[in-house]
């Protein structure tokens, strides 16, 4: 498409739809013109030292206040015009809500980072919100807080006004709105379509009145019963709350009444086989490699499925999950695959079609779905595709994005995206190997759809969709697009109509509100939560759980329930054992709570062992880290990328044989999810507790919950104190069970609410320990086979090249096996008697371990094969 014609379109587009816009406005505000709001940001310098450059401000409000990019940090200067250090910038904006931080100069690292209490995301980022008035924020001081409350109220079978729903108060003067009681100024937003409408101010201390309004005017306002209001001036009752020096947790009420409404204690949402699952993310490149080349391959990923799962849910010594993300395995000319050539071809280093097709039969043999990852957004500027369209063949030049000039404008992180080709220009996001595919032409929609249907056909289960926000231009806006949604919406009819039970997972890398569009109107099932991943990182090195808490309370407000991907990193981001210190008390507490939250956790290859890799990402991509052997037990040749700094110490070998290894704690905790319904399907709530480093919540699914508490302090914690305010537990007397060391908590009343209040649990927690309590009608504890340390049999010789000679001095009968370091088992036998033998004359050489299993305790020894 040449550009000169695209953009024309899209201007006649834009000014049909501003007219379209134009007259809604005129109908909904009785013939007001005005589609944009001003809103003033301020902030307080009086403590700082103001630098050189001057204070900036960057948010995702910029571009559409006119001031250039999005987030950038110089162009965007705030002013003190009265000299009393409040510095301010006034914007137009439109309806909707935004992040933003100040910049004491004019550059990344000289920006503010406000506590958790007053901010979002695992960037800290400040939030606004705009309606249809005038809003002038409170000045906040630079890396500080004043008040933010979160207003929510659940409507029920009221029938919504078709203005919405909205807030009034006497704060809303001191919010920075125009007037107090001003009843169209604050609305508020349902956005998973709950019934919950809700929105978060920021407001000074003090003592406030407030009201909801269904509709835009004094006349919808709620008449609240004399039990949780005081007298009002206005609608003859308020609610009320105060702001010290914390903020003030506002239940969620059901409007026009004093009782809580919260959606998130309903267990009727729908789940899915993904809600089941626990996720790996393979680089099949870095996996395994079978056949001496160096590179990992479909042939050499089914040699290690049974380290991933073995099939048999009586064991635990697999690693226990049941899904996989194939990362790119289509034909590419680049080492990661995300520039494809052919997408009805596999990478031809992974092996063939009919190889390809084995590990999928393998994988689902196990009970293990695959997933794979599917690239829409840009083809390699190596596809046939593109050759031609550069050559202008009638037939593909509409394919991708062409420009006679330059049109020079920039991309969402100011990157070049206009490539020059013999004397044109074509767009390409990422860079000039990746040229974007032109979904306004018909032919390359209907093409990818088929796309979708040949690996579908195929017996693949979903796909992760890389980078889909920026599927379709509309002019200079790149990103979230109502074009994109619409193709998404497309997509989703196609491959339902192929497999009613695929699943979708979308890669949308922005904060959480930006992200709920694509889970919403039948687009994606999921999407991945970043906020929630940067949360957990910065909760466990701060030692402060806030931002989890707060972050959980957005996604819950926001998405469809459990429908989100979690995770740690991925293949774009520094390893986590890297971003946590390479502190293996850390990496540890950050594995158990992703594991025990609600979403659908995937791990990402390797960091389940404490994987490094930062920067250059070939380096957070290396070779798996099976042993200590040469070449790390990947290859019998040099791997294609050298090998990471700690695999001699970190790798499947030494830590399989090691209870309190990063990887026992992975292997205890998928188990733990894969046995336990409410940890899969739970919904989540919260617990509070006496100890402000203790993260508690609640998964309760039917008439049993998860209890979870997670210690960020270095210090134990000794019978922590907790309560729940409600859920769906039915009153009664219930067991407490420590899931994890199988051991009996006593009992606990749940009330008529299906709480409990203050209830002392018997437990010790060490530092960042976690614990999963379990609370039944029946008791949990059971007879399960408890590994001991001490071993009370001897191998030798060992190491060994042939016979290998066990003894016990007291073992009368017992269960043998051996497992490779692969996790398979590659000797079975039963012991009826002290002494036992077995020959490892034809085993690979490699580290093996010797399982025991008699009179209900698991002994090992690790034996070497030379």
């Amino acid at each position: 498409m040449i550009i000169s014609n695209l953009l024309s379109q899209k201007l006649c587009k834009r000014i049909i739809t501003s007219f379209a816009t134009l007259l809604a406005i005129i109908i909904l505000s009785n013939g007001s013109l005005r589609a944009q709001t001003s809103v003033t940001l301020r902030v307080d310098m009086s403590a700082e030292t103001v630098a050189d450059p001057g204070v900036h401000i960057a948010g995702n409000f910029q571009d559409a206040a006119g001031l250039g990019n999005d987030w950038s940090p110089a162009s965007t200067q705030v002013f003190d015009a009265d000299g009393d250090n409040i510095y301010e910038i006034t914007v137009e904006l439109p309806a909707g809500t935004y992040q933003y931080k100040f910049i004491n100069g004019n550059a990344w690292g000289q920006d503010e980072n406000p506590p958790a209490d007053c901010s979002v995301g695992d960037t800290n980022n400040r939030e606004f919100t705009v309606g249809a008035t005038d809003l002038e924020l409170p000045a906040v001081p630079f890396n500080g807080c004043i008040g933010r409350v979160r207003f929510a109220v659940n409507m029920g079978d009221v029938a919504v006004d078709p203005t919405g729903v909205f807030l009034v108060g006497d704060f809303q003067e001191a919010a920075g709105y125009a007037d107090n009681w001003d009843p169209a100024s604050i609305p508020l937003q349902d956005v998973n379509a709950d019934g919950t409408w809700s929105v978060e101010l920021t407001i000074p201390e003090g003592e406030y009145r407030y009201l909801f309004v269904n509709g835009n005017s004094l006349d919808g306002l709620e008449t609240v019963p004399g039990d949780c209001s005081i007298p009002g001036d206005v609608g003859g009752s308020n609610r009320f709350f105060t702001i010290g020096e914390t903020n003030p947790d506002l239940p969620i009420f059901c409007f026009a009444s004093c009782q809580e409404c919260d959606p998130a204690i309903a267990t009727d949402y729908d789940t899915y086989w993904w809600n089941d699952a626990v996720f790996y993310q393979m680089f099949v490149r870095s996996f395994n490699d079978s056949d001496g080349d160096g590179v990992g391959d479909f042939q050499g990923a089914i040699q290690r499925l049974d380290y991933l799962n073995d099939g048999d849910p009586e064991t635990n010594t697999d690693l226990g999950v049941t899904a996989i993300w194939l990362m790119p395995m289509m034909e590419s000319p680049s080492y990661h695959g995300y520039d494809v050539t052919d997408y009805y071809a596999v990478e031809p280093d992974y092996g063939s079609m009919e190889d390809f097709q084995d590990f999928l039969d393998a994988a689902h043999a196990r009970g293990i779905k695959v997933i794979i990852d599917l690239v829409l957004n840009h083809s390699s500027s190596q596809h046939p595709w593109f050759n031609q369209s550069a050559a202008g063949s009638a037939e593909f030049r509409d394919w991708y994005i062409w420009s006679e000039d330059n049109p020079a404008f920039p991309g969402p992180w100011g990157q070049n995206v206009w490539h020059q080709n013999s004397g044109e220009y074509f767009y390409g996001l990422f860079w000039s190997g990746m040229p974007d595919l032109n979904y306004e032409n018909p032919d390359v929609k209907a093409e990818m759809f088929n796309v979708a249907d040949f690996w579908l056909d195929l017996g693949v289960d979903g796909y992760r969709l890389d980078a889909i926000k920026y599927l379709i231009e509309d002019g200079t806006v790149l990103e979230n697009t109502p074009e994109t949604f619409a193709l998404l919406e497309e997509f989703n009819d196609v491959y339902h109509a192929a497999n009613p039970d695929v699943f979708s997972i979308g890669e949308v890398w922005s904060s959480t509100p930006s992200i709920i569009p694509y889970v919403q109107n039948d687009r994606l099932d999921a999407c991945f939560d970043f906020d929630l991943a940067g949360d957990i990182q910065g909760a466990v090195n701060s030692g402060n759980p806030t931002a989890i808490r707060q972050q959980i309370d957005e996604i819950r407000a926001s998405y469809p329930a459990l429908q989100y991907g979690t995770f740690l990193t991925n293949h774009d981001m520094d390893r986590v054992f890297n971003n946590l210190g390479s502190d293996e008390s850390k990496m540890k507490l950050a594995a158990a709570i992703y594991l025990t939250l609600p979403g659908v956790p995937f791990v990402y290859y390797g960091e389940e062992l404490g994987m490094l890799g930062t920067g250059d990402h070939r380096n957070i991509r290396r070779p798996m880290q099976w042993s200590d052997a040469a070449n790390a037990g990947f290859s019998s040749a040099t791997p294609w990328y050298g090998l990471g700094p700690n695999f001699l110490t970190n790798n499947v070998a030494m830590l399989a044989s090691d209870p309190g290894s990063i990887l026992s704690q992975y292997k205890r905790y998928i188990h733990l999810r894969n046995e336990q319904p409410s940890l899969r399907k739970g919904n989540y709530l919260d617990v509070s507790s006496n100890d402000e480093q203790l993260l508690t919540f609640a998964r309760v699914h039917q008439q049993e919950a998860a209890l979870v508490l997670s210690n960020f302090s270095n210090e134990g914690i000794e019978s922590p104190s907790v309560s729940l305010s409600a859920s769906t537990l039915s009153a009664g007397e219930y067991f407490l069970t420590d899931l994890l060391n199988n051991e009996s908590l006593g009992t606990i009343t749940i009330n008529e609410n299906g709480g409990f209040s203050d209830h002392q649990l018997e437990l010790s927690l060490g530092g960042r320990e976690n614990l999963v309590v379990l609370i039944s009608e029946e008791t949990a504890v059971n007879n399960r086979e408890q590994v001991v340390l001490e071993n009370s049999f001897q191998l030798f010789p060992n190491p060994s090249g042939g016979l290998v000679h066990l003894q016990s001095e007291s073992l009368l009968s017992g269960q043998l096996s051996v497992i490779s370091s692969g996790g398979q088992v590659v000797y079975s036998a039963r012991m009826n008697g002290p002494v036992h033998q077995f020959d490892t004359n034809d085993w690979p050489s490699g580290v093996y371990f010797v399982l025991l299993r008699a009179n209900g305790e698991l002994q090992r020894h690790k034996l070497v094969v030379r």
